[in-house]
């Protein structure tokens, strides 16, 4: 674990998600974790939407330039993800698409040709803070099906960590939603 600001920490995957073992092998693999406020909500759905809401301007401008410059190599823009025929008849939050949850854990993601991936926002206790500390973790895992998929996600893991860091200060910044308010 690597304690990165403002109670933000770099953290291995967590042992009891269903991300781990999703793919035989995976191209990137990382998590981040913060501990929850006292009386925060624990429902992990609810969670993932207030931080997928929560995403800072400049996200919106980078994920407008990712998808100017990838849709010419078939890879799936935002707008194609979150239009309403994408989604079907599958649930989503934002261009996410829900694969599955439980009472400590949702499962987000895309497939396609290039790449699949699964996010994970988990709610478990955080044996770094006090007794009945909740910790969210947010833990991402990616496989590549060629090398077009390959080269992307690494020229776009250090935006991808940015990304999730920015979106967990921004969450804890603006308050988590409250077991009161739910």
């Amino acid at each position: 674990m690597t304690r990165l600001e403002s109670g933000l920490r770099s953290v291995g995957l967590p042992p009891g998600s269903r991300i781990v073992s999703v793919y035989g092998t995976t191209d990137l693999a990382d998590a981040y974790a913060v501990t929850l406020p006292r009386g925060t909500v624990r429902d992990p759905e609810a969670l993932a939407r207030f931080l997928f809401a929560q995403q800072p301007a400049w996200v919106g401008l980078l994920m407008g330039l990712r998808d100017m410059l990838v849709a010419g190599l078939g890879l799936k823009t935002a707008r194609q993800l979150g239009s309403p025929r994408a989604a079907g008849r599958n649930r989503h939050i934002g261009i996410f698409r829900i694969y599955e949850t439980s009472a400590d854990e949702i499962i987000l993601g895309e497939d396609d040709q290039h790449l699949d991936f699964r996010v994970s926002v988990m709610v478990r206790p955080d044996s770094t803070g006090p007794t009945e500390a909740t910790q969210l973790v947010v833990a991402t895992v990616v496989h590549c099906h060629n090398r077009l998929g390959r080269i992307y996600i690494r020229l776009i893991a250090p935006f991808h960590r940015q990304v999730v860091k920015a979106g967990l200060r921004q969450a804890s910044r603006a308050g988590w939603p409250n077991e009161a308010g739910a």
